[in-house]
């Protein structure tokens, strides 16, 4: 595949009231040029339950590769991301997650407080990634090689994996 078409869904109830303020996009931006990805579906909505299952649904039945979140994947009461994730996913892909916190705990023990969760629904990727833009930089650097590979397999790349 030439280019990878992402979504970025960023949940915040701030920002959700000037989306203007969200300082993730950029950084995600940057980010996904690596592995020639684009982002072609963006929204800032804030931390409620049956939107953020909405939002997931809607952006895995559009035409993009990967759908990002962003933000409530906490302990606060209102951080229910991975609740809504878990909801909508064919299935989870708990690999990712796995390294992202191996590699995070090198930095901060707070790592372990993480609930992120990644999995595949209508064969779209979907990873949540916590809410800061310095989380997001050093969680998808970390992973961006091996997204191609994922959505390859995901539209039915026969190739080995050891290939």
């Amino acid at each position: 595949m030439s280019e990878y078409r992402f979504a970025l869904l960023v949940l915040s109830d701030s920002r959700s009231k000037d989306p203007s303020k969200d300082k993730v996009r950029p950084v995600f931006e940057e980010i996904i040029k690596k592995i020639e990805g684009r982002l072609v579906l963006y929204d800032v909505i804030p931390d409620e339950f049956e939107l953020i299952k909405e939002k997931l649904i809607e952006f895995s039945e559009s035409d993009v590769d990967v759908i990002i979140t962003s933000g409530g994947t906490g302990l606060y009461p209102r951080d229910v991301t991975p609740d809504a994730t878990k909801e909508v996913l064919d299935f989870e892909i708990p690999g990712i997650v796995n390294a992202i916190l191996f590699e995070t705990l090198k930095k901060t023990k707070r790592a372990m407080l993480t609930r992120m969760v990644a999995g595949a629904r209508n064969r779209k990727l979907i990873i949540n990634l916590p809410g800061s833009p310095k989380a997001v930089k050093e969680d998808l650097e970390f992973i961006i090689d091996v997204i191609p590979h994922a959505v390859d397999k995901l539209k039915g790349d026969p190739t080995p994996c050891g290939s």
